[in-house]
C-alpha cells in the first residue's frame, strides 16, 4: 500500500494542516491501494504565498528560457523512465484500462517535446519594424509571466492534464500551485516527487490533492493571478464567474459531446477500428470522446450493426489485464451517473442495440457499466445532448451533408470531432464547417504543436504548443 501523509508545498515534504488520510480505493474491486494526506485552506494559503514570495523573488521568472527548457527536459526525462509505474498508479486508481495508461506515456513525450520546441523558437522578445518610416520611437514587444498561476485538474487522465499545465506554465516563468483530484492522489504523489528531483527553485511549484470547496479557496485567492482549469462545464462557469469578478487572468477546457460525421463512402471497417478508440478511449471518460456518431440515413442500419459488434467485442474487466479494453468508472457515483444516462435513453424511447443498465456478469464488485449503444436516436434527447462521461454511444441519421452539419452543430459543445470519408478532401470540406476547437480526418490522432481547447461551452483559451504556451504570459510593450 502507499502513503503519502505529507503535502508538498513551495518544492518541500510538508505537514499537512488535517494530518486525516483519505482512503484510495480500487474502482475495480474497492480494495485498499493507498492513502493520502489532503490539502485545506491553510495549506493553499501556505502554497500561494511560497508561489507569490518567489514569483516576486525573480529566481525562477530570470532564469533564461534556455536554462528552464533544459530544467524542464529533466523533468520530462524522469517522467519517461517511470513510466510504467505511472501508468500502473493510473490504472489502480482511476480504473483507466492498462492499454490506455501505457500508451499515453508515449503521448506525454511528443506533448512535452511540443512545448520545448515552442519555448525554444518563442518570440520572448522583439523589436517592431515601423509601420511609419519617420517614426522616431523603437517599439520593444515583451512576453511576462503572468504571476502565479492556479492549476485545477480533473481526475480522468491526470498526467496528461498535469503537464498540459505545468510545463507551458514553468516555462514562461510563473510559480505554480496545482490542484489535483483527491482521486489522484497517489499518482500526483508521484509527480510530486519527480519534480522535487528536479530541484526547482523554493515556492515554484506546489501539488494539492484537494476536495471542491477547497479548490475553490484556491482558485478565489486574491494573490492568484491566473487559473489554469480543465473539468466540468458547469464548473468552468462558476470558475469564469470568480475569474471575472477579481479580473483574473483564466483558460478553461470544458466539456464535449462531439460528433463523428459518417459519409456515404466512407469504410466502415476502418470507421470501427477508428471509433474504437475515438469514441470510447478512457472507458469512455474522456471529454474528447466522439459519442455522438452521425450516419448517412441509407447506411444507417449498416452502421448501427457495425458499431453493435463493435461494442460488444471488446474486453470489459480488470483494467491490468492487457485483455482488458474497458475498465470500470472511477466511481460509483459515476458510475450511477452512467446508469441513470441508460435509463433515460430507454425512456426517452430510443433503441437499445446493445448493453443496457445492467452491470457486466462477475463484476459486481467494481463501478462498473455496461457499454452500450442506442440507436433511432433524435438530436433532442438528452443522451444526444448532454455529456454521460461514460461507454454509451448514439446513432442519429441524418438526410444529406447540410444536414449532418446542422446536426453535429446542434450543441452547447464544441471541443472535438471526427469526419470519416475514402475522399479526403470532401472530409476537410465538412471539417471546415463544423464549429468546433479540434477535428479529426479518417481517425488520425491529435497533435501537440497546434493549439487545443473548444469553443462555445467547451472552453476558453488554447493549450500545446505555442499558443498554449502563450497563454501563461502578458504583453508589455517598451517605447523607446
Amino acid at each position: 500500500m502507499i502513503t503519502y501523509d505529507r503535502l508538498y508545498i513551495g518544492g518541500a515534504w510538508t505537514e499537512p494542516g488535517d494530518p486525516t488520510l483519505l482512503d484510495i480505493a480500487s474502482p475495480h474491486d474497492r480494495s485498499l491501494i493507498g492513502r493520502a494526506a489532503q490539502a485545506q485552506p491553510v495549506d493553499v494559503d501556505r502554497a500561494v504565498a511560497a508561489a507569490h514570495a518567489s514569483f516576486e523573488s525573480r529566481a525562477w521568472r530570470d532564469t533564461p528560457p534556455a536554462e528552464r527548457i533544459a530544467w524542464l527536459r529533466r523533468f520530462n526525462t524522469l517522467r519517461e523512465d517511470n513510466a510504467d509505474r505511472i501508468a500502473d498508479l493510473i490504472t489502480a486508481e482511476n480504473g483507466s484500462a492498462a492499454w490506455f495508461t501505457r500508451a499515453g506515456q508515449a503521448g506525454l513525450t511528443r506533448q512535452a517535446n511540443a512545448y520545448f520546441a515552442a519555448a525554444e523558437n518563442f518570440d520572448w522578445e522583439r523589436t517592431l519594424t515601423p509601420s511609419d518610416p519617420n517614426a522616431r520611437v523603437r517599439t520593444v514587444v515583451r512576453r511576462e509571466p503572468v504571476g502565479v498561476v492556479a492549476a485545477v485538474i480533473p481526475w480522468n487522465s491526470p498526467f496528461s492534464s498535469a503537464t498540459s499545465k505545468i510545463l507551458p506554465a514553468l516555462l514562461a516563468g510563473n510559480s505554480v500551485v496545482l490542484k489535483v483530484s483527491p482521486e489522484n492522489s497517489l499518482s500526483m504523489g508521484l509527480l510530486a516527487e519527480l519534480l522535487d528531483r528536479v530541484g526547482l527553485p523554493e515556492g515554484v511549484i506546489s501539488v494539492l490533492p484537494a476536495d471542491r470547496e477547497t479548490s475553490e479557496y484556491l482558485v478565489s485567492h486574491p494573490r492568484v493571478d491566473k487559473i489554469a482549469f480543465t473539468g466540468s462545464t458547469r464548473a468552468g462557469r462558476r470558475i469564469a464567474a470568480i475569474a471575472g469578478a477579481q479580473l483574473k487572468r483564466v483558460s478553461l477546457e470544458l466539456g464535449g459531446k462531439s460528433a463523428a460525421v459518417i459519409l456515404p463512402d466512407a469504410d466502415l471497417t476502418k470507421v470501427m477500428a477508428g471509433l474504437k478508440f475515438g469514441a470510447l478511449l478512457n472507458n469512455g471518460e474522456s471529454c474528447i470522446a466522439q459519442t455522438r456518431i452521425l450516419a448517412p440515413r441509407s447506411r444507417y442500419e449498416e452502421v448501427v450493426t457495425a458499431l453493435a459488434a463493435l461494442v460488444e467485442s471488446l474486453p470489459v474487466g480488470d483494467p491490468r489485464d492487457p485483455a482488458t479494453f474497458i475498465g470500470p468508472m472511477v466511481r460509483g457515483d459515476q458510475q450511477q451517473r452512467v446508469l441513470d444516462y441508460i435509463e433515460v435513453g430507454i425512456g426517452e424511447g430510443a433503441r437499445l442495440v446493445c448493453g443496457g443498465p445492467g452491470v457486466p456478469p462477475g463484476l459486481r464488485d467494481g463501478f462498473y457499466v455496461t457499454p452500450t449503444v442506442f440507436a433511432d436516436v433524435t438530436p433532442t434527447m438528452r443522451i444526444a445532448r448532454e455529456e454521460i462521461f461514460g461507454p454509451v454511444l448514439v446513432v442519429i441519421a441524418y438526410d444529406d451533408i447540410d444536414d449532418a452539419v446542422r446536426i453535429a452543430d446542434d450543441s452547447e459543445y464544441g471541443l472535438s470531432g471526427g469526419v470519416w470519408s475514402a475522399d479526403e478532401a470532401a472530409a476537410l470540406a465538412v471539417a471546415r464547417r463544423i464549429r468546433t476547437g479540434t477535428i479529426t480526418i479518417n481517425g488520425a490522432s491529435v497533435g501537440f504543436d497546434g493549439p487545443f481547447g473548444g469553443f462555445k461551452a467547451s472552453g476558453i483559451g488554447r493549450e500545446y504548443g505555442a499558443v498554449g504556451l502563450g497563454q501563461y504570459t502578458e504583453y508589455q510593450t517598451i517605447t523607446v
